[in-house]
């Protein structure tokens, strides 16, 4: 897959900042290459270098749903040098599910795009409407399989909402990553996935999938396909919080190093023509967020991916004595 093919950048200029680094800075990405958060923090990393004066060296670190690679940037030495990535509702429960201790409001957060899960299957497949293969999953529970980057994954996320909205059971198939976990529907070890439009957008332009529905209430048009309904049209009520994606500084750090990013994040990334780009090219929402601006933003999605994961038994720490309050 192609992740910057689209995308041409224009230089940026310098950044008047106070931080200034003298070596290369690493950048954690705790799913694999290829991914809707590897995709887009690469190309975040590629807008920053310029602003900041350094290098940014992507680092991909799969494995434990993302916590591996968090638990890496957590206990790194607090001199900002070591960041990570991904999607906000994630970094939110890894305490309620018992693999870090962390919380959102641990870590600064500077968000690039808001990324919107699909609803696709194989190109051969025999459902060509969303309610065709919820009363197959009905019909047949937790037989049809579902392709995913793992516990608390978008894709994963996506199929607990539907599941608790509709009742249906599915059997879930875990990968290391948005990308194999794609690529396994389009090949035919899964039946469907539930990934990020990012992540599955080659393969719907190329007639590799069929996008049956956007998880969530409003259609999502991709250039060069066209729109696809949201699952709203065939589940009344049926709604999403929005999934942030971004750049994750522990706290703790030197504050010139916030400073240096809110700055950039502020004069230079809030108008990037490139990540716009990115955003309309790719199915995403371009939603450049920091500082209690970003916290507020994200914080529905951490609610409805921690309170999920706890209903359906796979959280093991309840929500609300972590800081999350039932939506």
């Amino acid at each position: 897959m192609s992740v910057l093919a689209t995308v041409v950048a224009a230089p940026l200029p310098a950044l008047a900042a106070d931080w200034k680094p003298n070596r290369p800075i690493n950048l954690i990405v705790p799913w694999a290459a290829g991914g809707s958060t590897d995709q887009i923090t690469r190309l975040t990393a590629t807008q920053l270098e310029p602003l900041i004066g350094q290098t940014i060296v992507i680092v991909n670190q799969p494995g434990a749903s993302g916590a591996l690679g968090t638990r890496s940037a957590l206990e790194a030495a607090k001199d900002g040098y070591t960041w990570t990535a991904g999607a906000v509702q994630d970094l939110g429960v890894y305490e309620t599910l018992g693999l870090l201790k962390t919380r959102v409001t641990d870590w600064n957060i500077f968000t690039n795009v808001a990324n919107i899960q699909v609803l696709s299957v194989s190109a051969n497949s025999p459902y060509k409407t969303a309610k065709e293969l919820l009363d197959a999953m009905k019909a047949n529970p937790s037989k049809i399989s579902v392709g995913t980057a793992g516990v608390t994954s978008t894709g994963h996320n996506a199929m607990e909402a539907i599941a608790k909205v509709t009742g249906v059971k599915y059997r879930h198939v875990a990968y290391d990553g948005g990308t194999p976990a794609v690529v396994s529907t389009v090949a035919g070890e899964t039946e469907v996935s539930a990934q990020s439009a990012v992540e599955q957008v080659d393969m719907i332009r190329g007639k590799r999938l069929r996008p049956l529905a956007v998880v969530g209430d409003k259609p999502l048009e991709i250039e060069g396909y066209g729109i696809i309904p949201p699952l709203s049209n065939e589940v009344p009520g049926f709604t999403a919080p929005a999934n942030y994606f971004g750049i994750f500084v522990p706290k703790g750090v030197p504050d010139e190093v916030v400073e240096t990013l809110t700055k950039a994040w502020k004069q230079n990334i809030a108008n990037n023509e490139a990540l716009k780009k990115y955003a309309v090219s790719r199915g995403a929402l371009f939603s450049p967020l920091t500082g209690e601006d970003a916290q507020k933003a994200v914080f529905p999605a951490v609610q409805q991916n921690a309170w999920l994961m706890f209903e359906s038994n796979k959280a093991k720490v309840s929500p609300e004595t972590v800081g999350i309050p039932k939506p």
